[in-house]
C-alpha cells in the first residue's frame, strides 16, 4: 500500500500530491567537523588559489598607503613636514603605522598569509604535474566525429602494411609538431601537448615567492640611509655621519663599506620659455667627488633617475633646497655660531623653513625659526603675506623671529634638527612682539634683542639630499621578476590540445578521421586540426571529404 502525504505536505501548494518525507531523513544531523576538521577546512581555504588571489589583490590595496604618504625609511623629512600639516590626521595613521607601511603588523600579515597560501597551492599542483607528465596520451575515442575539429579524408583502397605506414606517418608528424605521442594497435595515433602551460603557472607561482621570501627575508640585510650635504661638504659612510638610518635587522656597522662624497656643486635647471610654466623644474644635477680608499678620486654625477653606485650601495638624489650660512657672535664680536643650515622647501617655489639653534657662547641659549625666500615679493607688489616667486637666489631674503630658553639640547634626549620646541620658549621679537623680526639679505648683518649679539647672513649655498640604500636581494628580485614574466606569458599563450589521427577500416577500404580537443579556451583548435589533417593527407595523397 502506497504510503500517504501528511496534511501539511497535502495542503502545501509547492509539493507534488505524492510527495513523502521520510521520518528517517528528517531525524538525519551532519556529522560535527572536531577540531581536526575545522583545522583542515580551514587550511583548504587558505591554501585555495582563489585565496591566494584574493590575498595577492590584498597586498596590492595594502601597499598603495605607502606610495601616498611619505615612509620613515625612504623619506623622514617628508615625514616630519607631514605631520607638522597634518597633527589631527597624523595621529591616526601613526597608531596604525602607516608611516611604516611595509613593516606594520597589518601589512606583515597579509604578507605571511600570502606566502602560506601559495606554498599551499604550489606543492600539491607540483605533484599533479609531474604525476601528469608520466602519464601517457590517452586512449584514442572510438568517436572522434563527435569532438570539435573533425575531419576525413575519402575512402581510398590500401593494405594492412598502407596503415601501419599511415599511423606511423602521424606519429612522426605530430612528433614534429611538439605533441607527445602514442600509436594504438597500428592503426590511431592519441597525441597532447601544452604541459608547458602549467609548467609556466608553476614558474609564474614560484617565483612570486622567491619574490616575497627575497623581500621578507633580504629586508634583514637592507639598510637606507640619508644624508643632507650643502655644497662645498662632504660625507663619509661611516654610522656617525647618517642624519637618519633605518637598518635592518642584521645590520651591522661593520659592514659599511669605506667611501667619501664631497659635493661640489648642485646644477637646477628651471623652466624660461614657457609662460605658463615659469620656474617649474626641469632637471637637477648633484657634482660629486668620489673618493674609495686604495683608489684615485673621480668626479661623478648624480640626477633624479640616474643613481650612483658606489661600494655596495646606490646613492639617489633624493631632494634639494636652500642652506643660509649664517654667522652669530656675542656683544663682544667672537663668532660664536658658523655653518650652512638647510631649510625645507614649503612650496615649489623654494620658500623654505628652518631653525638656528645656539646653545652655547651667548648669555641665553637663542632659537631662531627662519623663513627663506629665494626670490621675495613683498606684500607691496603681491599682497598678503610675503613669499617667493621664482626658485632661483634673484632676490633673495631670510626673515626670523627670535626665542629665548632651554633648547632642551642637553637633556639626554634626541631632539628633531629641523624643528624648535617653543613651549619652553621666550619669544622676544618677531610676529606677536613689539620687537619686529629679523629680515636679511646676503652680507647684511643685524643686532640680536636684548642686546645678545648680532646674526649675520654670509650667503646662500644651495643643498642636496641623499638617499644611500643596500639592498643585497636586487639581483634576486629581479631574476625572479623575469620569471614571473615568462612564466605568465607561457601560461597565458601556450594552449593544452589532445589530437587523435585514426585509420577507419570498411570493407577493404580505409579513411582516416582527425579530431581534437581542448582544455579551456583554444580557438586555433579547428584550424591546428585542420592543418594536422593537410600535412597528414598530403604525405599519403589522399584527399579531404568535402
Amino acid at each position: 500500500m502506497a504510503s500517504r502525504p501528511s496534511s501539511d505536505q497535502s495542503t502545501d501548494p509547492k509539493r507534488p500530491s505524492d510527495h513523502f518525507d521520510s521520518p528517517e531523513l528528517a531525524e538525519i544531523t551532519n556529522p560535527r567537523l572536531g577540531v581536526v576538521g575545522t583545522l583542515r577546512f580551514f587550511w583548504r581555504q587558505l591554501t585555495s588559489m582563489r585565496t591566494a588571489l584574493f590575498l595577492l589583490l590584498l597586498v596590492a590595496f595594502a601597499a598603495v598607503p605607502g606610495s601616498l604618504v611619505p615612509q620613515q625609511t625612504s623619506d623622514p623629512n617628508g615625514v616630519i613636514q607631514y605631520k607638522a600639516a597634518n597633527p589631527g590626521w597624523s595621529k591616526v595613521l601613526d597608531f596604525f603605522g602607516v608611516f611604516n607601511t611595509y613593516s606594520s603588523i597589518w601589512f606583515s600579515a597579509i604578507y605571511i598569509l600570502l606566502f602560506i597560501s601559495l606554498i599551499g597551492c604550489i606543492i600539491p599542483r607540483t605533484m599533479h604535474h609531474i604525476a601528469a607528465l608520466r602519464t601517457p596520451p590517452p586512449k584514442t575515442p572510438a568517436r572522434l566525429d563527435r569532438l570539435p575539429g573533425y575531419l576525413r579524408t575519402v575512402d581510398a583502397p590500401v593494405s594492412d602494411e598502407d596503415v601501419a605506414d599511415g599511423v606511423g606517418a602521424a606519429r612522426d608528424l605530430l612528433r614534429a609538431s611538439g605533441y607527445r605521442v602514442r600509436v594504438f594497435d597500428n592503426d590511431s595515433a592519441s597525441a597532447e601537448r601544452g604541459y608547458l602551460r602549467e609548467t609556466g603557472n608553476l614558474i609564474f607561482h614560484i617565483a612570486l615567492v622567491g619574490i616575497l621570501v627575497a623581500v621578507g627575508l633580504g629586508g634583514g640585510f637592507i639598510w637606507t640611509g640619508q644624508k643632507v650635504i650643502p655644497v662645498g661638504q662632504s660625507f663619509a659612510n661611516t654610522l656617525s655621519d647618517y642624519d637618519s638610518i633605518s637598518p635592518g635587522r642584521w645590520f651591522s656597522p661593520d659592514s659599511l663599506e669605506p667611501y667619501k662624497l664631497t659635493l661640489t656643486k648642485f646644477t637646477p635647471v628651471y623652466e624660461r620659455h614657457n609662460l605658463n610654466a615659469i620656474g617649474e623644474a626641469i632637471d637637477y644635477t648633484a657634482y660629486l667627488r668620489a673618493s674609495v680608499p686604495g683608489q684615485k678620486a673621480t668626479n661623478v654625477t648624480i640626477k633624479v633617475n640616474s643613481p650612483l653606485r658606489i661600494g655596495d650601495t646606490d646613492v639617489y638624489l633624493l631632494s634639494n633646497g636652500v642652506a643660509p650660512v649664517v654667522t652669530v657672535r656675542n656683544p663682544k664680536g667672537k663668532v660664536v655660531y658658523t655653518q650652512p643650515i638647510p631649510f625645507l622647501p614649503q612650496d615649489a617655489d623654494l620658500t623654505s623653513e628652518g631653525v638656528i639653534k645656539i646653545p652655547d657662547g651667548l648669555s641665553k641659549q637663542v632659537g631662531m625659526i627662519g623663513l627663506f625666500y629665494p626670490t621675495e615679493c613683498s606684500p607691496a607688489v603681491c599682497g598678503a603675506a610675503p613669499r617667493s616667486v621664482d626658485p632661483q637666489l634673484i632676490n633673495p631674503v631670510l626673515t626670523l623671529q627670535v626665542y629665548t630658553g632651554d633648547l632642551g639640547l642637553n637633556s639626554g634626549k634626541p631632539v628633531n634638527a629641523y624643528s624648535l620646541d617653543t613651549d619652553k620658549l621666550t619669544q622676544i621679537s618677531g610676529f606677536g612682539t613689539k620687537t619686529p623680526g629679523i629680515t636679511l639679505r646676503p652680507g647684511q648683518t643685524a643686532k640680536l634683542p636684548n642686546g645678545l649679539g648680532t646674526v649675520e647672513l654670509n650667503r646662500v649655498i644651495r643643498y642636496v639630499g641623499l638617499d644611500i640604500h643596500h639592498d643585497p636581494t636586487q639581483l634576486w628580485v629581479l631574476s625572479f621578476a623575469v620569471l614571473v614574466f615568462l612564466g605568465l606569458i607561457t601560461g597565458l599563450f601556450i594552449p593544452r590540445r589532445r589530437v587523435w589521427i585514426k585509420a577507419v577500416r570498411r570493407g577493404g577500404k580505409v579513411h582516416y578521421e582527425y579530431a581534437g580537443l581542448a582544455r579551456g579556451e583554444d580557438p586555433r583548435l579547428d584550424d591546428a586540426v585542420a592543418e594536422i589533417a593537410r600535412k597528414h593527407s598530403q604525405l599519403l595523397g589522399l584527399n579531404m571529404k568535402p
